[in-house]
């Protein structure tokens, strides 16, 4: 099988794809614009060849490097980064060049929050009410019909980027003095705590793998705030986040792909879509998956590109925790007693990349334990600040 993977080391989780892909007996073929010295040995070791293009936003370039691959190796049987920000770019390659996913009619579904949100309501899954809006005139209307606080979000954004609350209408000129040159949409905030349905398909469809997530506060509110976060996996799914979830990748057709399905829990037994999104989770989410149930999930998904299986056993052994610090932030323990008193819970720290660092913190420590309130104690014990 001839895979190709558009930047296969940055983030730094994919060159583990790359890695067990090669494993799985594929021809790995990558293409970025990093100099082949400067990428991770273990990016070059996973690669069978690397085609460098000046640009990957040369669509031209990305199409000759394609054209090569098909002439030395024979037709590529699938293409993918696992990034969201590629996701389009993808699709049409996978259109020019006849390859299996996602492809260009289908790809507004799964980009723009406004088809999106009218996918939900179709499936019967609850949403927050909006719509895009061309003006300050027509967000003002919309306003009239929702009442503030609203987030106003680009309509076809990645993550929380250019994400904004609104809270009255000095927010609102304030946000259209400076809104960025693209479409968003508008639509009612919606309080509650964020729970993420998060899993991986085979080529029909079928669930292989699902868990969950609870997470501490929005992107948002992090990358707004300059605050820390966490969130941690559950070892027992919530009944009806689990049907939502299974309804979402259902009616958004997820074929041999992960997905990450964010909703608003409202109430205890309430759930309110937020978006889809057919990639793994951001962050350090899927070696999460790892520790959680003591899985690869990089080889689960090599295998299932290559030789198409899909049965396979898991179990949720533990509720994996991510606990971020901020460097600007004065903590009360060091990272020397947490190591000292919590460090057979802990199973990776991170010092986190810049470009991630809003979002993720510049550290943050994964641990695991079977009970809920060992996951409690650990993360305020990470997290209290000089201030308490």
């Amino acid at each position: 099988m001839n895979v190709v993977f558009l930047s296969p080391h940055f983030p730094a989780y994919s060159l583990q794809f790359c890695r067990q892909l090669k494993n799985a007996g594929a021809t790995v073929l990558a293409i970025a614009d990093t100099p082949f010295d400067q990428l991770p040995p273990a990016a070059r070791e996973a690669l069978t060849e690397y085609y460098r293009v000046g640009d990957m936003h040369n669509y031209d370039a990305l199409v000759r490097a394609l054209g090569y691959f098909t002439h030395a190796y024979g037709k590529i049987d699938r293409l993918d980064s696992l990034n969201e920000y590629w996701l389009e770019t993808e699709a049409r390659l996978r259109d020019d060049f006849n390859i299996f996913g996602v492809r260009g009619d289908s790809i507004a579904t799964i980009r723009r929050k406004s088809v999106m949100k009218e996918k939900f309501r179709q499936a019967g899954v609850p949403v927050a009410a909006g719509r895009v809006v061309a003006s300050e005139d027509e967000a003002r209307a919309l306003i009239a019909e929702l009442g503030y606080p609203v987030v106003a979000k680009p309509d076809a954004g990645v993550g929380a980027l250019d994400t904004f609350r609104l809270d009255n209408d000095t927010d609102l000129s304030s946000f259209f003095g400076r809104k960025p040159a693209v479409e968003y949409i508008i639509e009612a905030f919606v309080g509650g705590t964020i729970y993420s349905f998060d899993g991986l398909t085979d080529r029909h469809g079928n669930i292989i793998f699902a868990t969950s997530h609870v997470f501490s506060q929005g992107i948002m509110e992090t990358v707004n705030q300059g605050r820390h976060i966490s969130y941690h996996s559950l070892r027992e799914l919530p009944p009806e986040l689990e049907t939502f979830g299974r309804t979402c990748v259902e009616a958004f057709n997820v074929r041999e792909r992960f997905f990450h399905i964010e909703f608003f829990q409202t109430a205890p037994t309430r759930y309110v879509a937020l978006e889809v999104n057919i990639r793994p989770p951001g962050g350090y989410t899927t070696d999460m998956f790892n520790y959680a149930c003591d899985i690869d999930i990089y080889r689960i998904w090599a295998e299932l590109l290559v030789t198409g299986r899909s049965q396979f056993t898991f179990e949720r052994k533990y509720h994996c925790c991510y606990a971020s610090r901020k460097n600007s932030i004065g903590y009360r323990h060091s990272h020397e007693q947490i190591l000292a008193r919590y460090g057979r819970f802990i199973v990776q720290t991170a010092s986190v990349p810049g470009v991630f660092s809003s979002a993720l913190g510049d550290i943050g420590y994964i641990f695991r334990s079977p009970l809920m309130e060992d996951i409690h104690e650990i993360t305020s014990f990470i997290q209290e600040t000089m201030e308490h």
